[in-house]
């Protein structure tokens, strides 16, 4: 069958087709992305504006669009942070419905993170044994560990790069205070979570997922995503401090121009590794192995097992 799968989340919305049934590897048909950054039309009040709530609209009408245009058999969309945290979340999704007919269903931060994870597990199979995998977001840090399908222990901590750079960092690039305060935030938000995790066992196979782990990786020297999905991708704790040192100094545009980051993402780079190196340093952890799959596809395998009953 031909599912699409929508994905709001605070910067982007991204509609991933694929062709798939039950046990099969899902082949991507087509992977659109719209960036709206959301989670920066949030009135002071918490409420999504007027014109957020409009290109929300347009987006999601659009790939409704193009999921017909393809021929999908089945379509689901899901919102993240952003929305999520909008305190007129209802109200917005109800327009969203009326005017597009599709249903977006919120999902809980804790949910981000077991979608990912099952997402995760299937990538590497059972022979990866226990695993941790960690998801910067924009709003959120999602953690989960496990060594099935379902995670023992699955969290969301809003931490997310986005969020951080919003409310932590000022200036272009941000002066040297700030970014100490940020990393003292991180380092007492992480100290809430990281003891389940580790009280949970030591993992065997420790994963980062989804753009802000693919970019940090590109920068300490991983292959690039021409090199496609299959290439053993790592970060090291020591890449990663290197990465955070030679971006911290650098405007939102010097970063634009390195490889593997957009223009879009710039911004908010060096909030995404100080989270990453923060969360790696938690955790005690020297290096991770980048994984392809993420919610997206955490989601797309999960509606399939219901599909089939499962």
């Amino acid at each position: 069958m031909r599912l699409g799968v929508l994905d709001v989340g605070s910067n982007t919305v991204h509609l991933l087709i694929v062709d798939a049934h039950l046990g099969a590897h899902p082949t991507p048909v087509l992977g659109e992305r719209q960036e709206l950054r959301l989670a920066e039309l949030l009135e002071p009040d918490g409420c999504l504006s007027p014109k957020g709530a409009d290109a929300l609209v347009d987006a999601v009408r659009t790939s409704c669009r193009l999921a017909r245009e393809h021929g999908a058999d089945d379509f689901v969309g899901f919102a993240t942070s952003a929305v999520r945290d909008a305190t007129n979340s209802a109200e917005v999704l109800d327009r969203v419905a009326a005017e597009t007919g599709a249903v977006l269903q919120v999902l809980p931060g804790e949910d981000e993170a077991r979608m990912t994870f099952l997402a995760v597990r299937r990538w590497f199979g059972w022979s990866a044994g226990r695993l941790l995998c960690l998801d910067i977001g924009g709003g959120s840090l999602e953690l989960a560990t496990g060594l099935d399908e379902r995670p023992d222990v699955a969290m969301s901590l809003p931490i997310g790069a986005g969020r951080m750079t919003r409310e932590r960092l000022q200036g272009d690039p941000p002066k040297a205070k700030h970014v100490a305060a940020l990393r003292e935030h991180v380092r007492s938000t992480l100290e809430t979570g990281v003891p389940r995790l580790l009280a949970s066992g030591e993992p065997d196979k420790v994963t980062g997922t989804s753009k802000t782990f693919r970019s940090l990786a590109r920068l300490a020297g991983a292959a690039p995503s021409s090199r496609g999905p299959r290439v053993r991708r790592v970060l090291t704790a020591k890449g990663l401090a290197e990465v955070v040192r030679k971006v911290q100094p650098m405007s939102a545009a010097e970063r634009a121009r390195l490889p593997g980051v957009s223009e879009g993402r710039s911004q908010q780079l060096l909030a995404g590794a100080i989270v990453a190196e923060e969360a790696m340093r938690a955790l005690d952890l020297r290096e991770m192995e980048i994984c392809p799959w993420a919610l997206r596809e955490g989601l797309i395998l999960r509606r399939l097992d219901q599909l089939a009953g499962g």
